[in-house]
């Protein structure tokens, strides 16, 4: 074996645990030959189709002064038997008792590595996407606004991690994990309790085929009850964030589910949304907020972002919209707002002299983005104050 090889197994080793690698055994046709408790363990490979059945020793004591080499020799003897490398063992022993999730990021690269800045965002993209199917998985009438449910936040501490990266363009490995194997219930008429890691990833799964095929033709149905299918707009917004890089060709979304449960009626292909389809998801994720943000009255406090004269008002007075940046159920938002008159005017103002803006009307996601309609009130009574004036020069008669 070359000195690399070696490292790997040593890598792995250090990863790995001796009880994940017996329930890997335990669910691939090993049979446990011989044991003594918290020192080793003998198993045989009954599938194998060589003359002499394979055997590997187990090595349980950890405090041995020898635990470690012999670990790695029993992982390297895996490695062999399956014909696997040790990056492949490894990630079959997870995925004894762990969903893994592989998002492949297709897009040229000259030396297998992608921009910094582009990882970070994709991180981000993806815990925003595991907070969103584990938000719909505790709670299907959760408004993915606020406090989550307790789950959510166990979930996200403890039972999903980011796995190794495997070899083809860019892929990051989500490993969700599924915790210890309960009892078995004694009474045939019990039902085995389905992990929580394992509801959210189904939920995940069959939020991701669905959005697919929302790009792929259109269903209103499926926005009557979109939790049922796996659906909310933080979902999808993950999903577009991911896909922003112009030179990205698609993203490649597959599921690998834990050996030691039922494989589940979702996730069994690969879902790939191409540059055509990632073209829809903007439509989807409006038609997805407009369910979970219904028009409501909120007050806006923050600077004006930009301003865009409106020429085909028919008034004399001045009109145009202003993109106010605020704060919304801990969200920034950036709102666009309508404006004529006083009020066009108190915002150049605020706008030119970089101050906040507070305005009051009815806030509703249309047409791509967040929107002030309604009666529209602006509260102009700090700006009155900062500029010692009673109104602004574009009111003034």
């Amino acid at each position: 074996m070359t000195r690399s090889a070696l490292d790997s197994y040593r890598e792995v080793a250090s990863t790995l645990t001796p009880s994940a690698v017996s329930q890997f055994l335990a669910s691939h046709d090993w049979e446990l030959e011989l044991q003594q408790p918290k020192v080793r363990e003998i198993w045989r490979y009954a599938a194998s189709p060589l003359a002499t059945t394979p055997r590997v020793m187990i090595p349980l004591a950890a405090d041995f002064a020898d635990f470690t080499p012999r670990f790695v020799d029993a992982l390297e003897s895996l490695g062999h038997i399956h014909d696997w490398d040790a990056g492949q063992l490894l990630e079959r022993v997870i995925a004894t008792r762990a969903d893994l999730f592989f998002v492949r990021l297709d897009q040229e690269m000259i030396d297998g590595t992608i921009p910094f800045q582009q990882a970070e965002k994709t991180l981000q993209a993806l815990l925003k996407m595991m907070k969103a199917a584990a938000t719909t998985a505790a709670d299907p009438y959760h408004s993915h606004r606020g406090r989550r449910p307790a789950a959510v936040n166990d979930f996200l501490d403890e039972d999903v991690r980011l796995g190794h990266t495997k070899r083809g363009s860019f892929v990051f490995t989500i490993v969700s994990r599924l915790g210890d194997a309960g009892p078995k219930p004694t009474d045939a008429r019990e039902q085995l309790t389905m992990p929580f890691s394992r509801q959210v990833m189904e939920t995940l799964a069959r939020g991701l085929e669905t959005t697919k095929r929302l790009t792929q033709a259109w269903d209103q149905e499926a926005f009557a009850s979109p939790s049922r299918l796996g659906l909310s707009a933080g979902l999808v917004e993950s999903l577009e964030e991911m896909s922003q890089p112009e030179y990205l060709r698609s993203l490649d979304l597959s599921f690998e589910w834990a050996a030691a449960e039922r494989k589940p009626d979702v996730g069994l292909a690969t879902i790939v949304l191409d540059r055509e389809l990632i073209a829809e998801l903007p439509s989807v994720r409006e038609q997805l907020v407009r369910g979970e943000e219904p028009v409501r009255r909120e007050t806006l406090i923050g600077p004006v972002k930009a301003l865009v004269r409106d020429q085909s008002t028919l008034s004399e007075e001045e009109a145009g919209t202003a993109i106010v940046v605020a704060e919304i159920n801990g969200k920034t938002l950036r709102v666009h707002v309508p404006l004529v008159g006083a009020d066009h005017g108190w915002a150049i103002m605020a706008y030119e002299q970089r101050l906040p803006f507070t305005v009051t009307g009815d806030l509703s996601y249309e047409r791509r983005a967040w929107r002030l309609s309604g009666h529209i009130e602006v509260d102009s009574s700090f700006l009155r104050h900062r500029s010692g004036f009673g109104t602004p020069e574009s009111d003034q008669p």
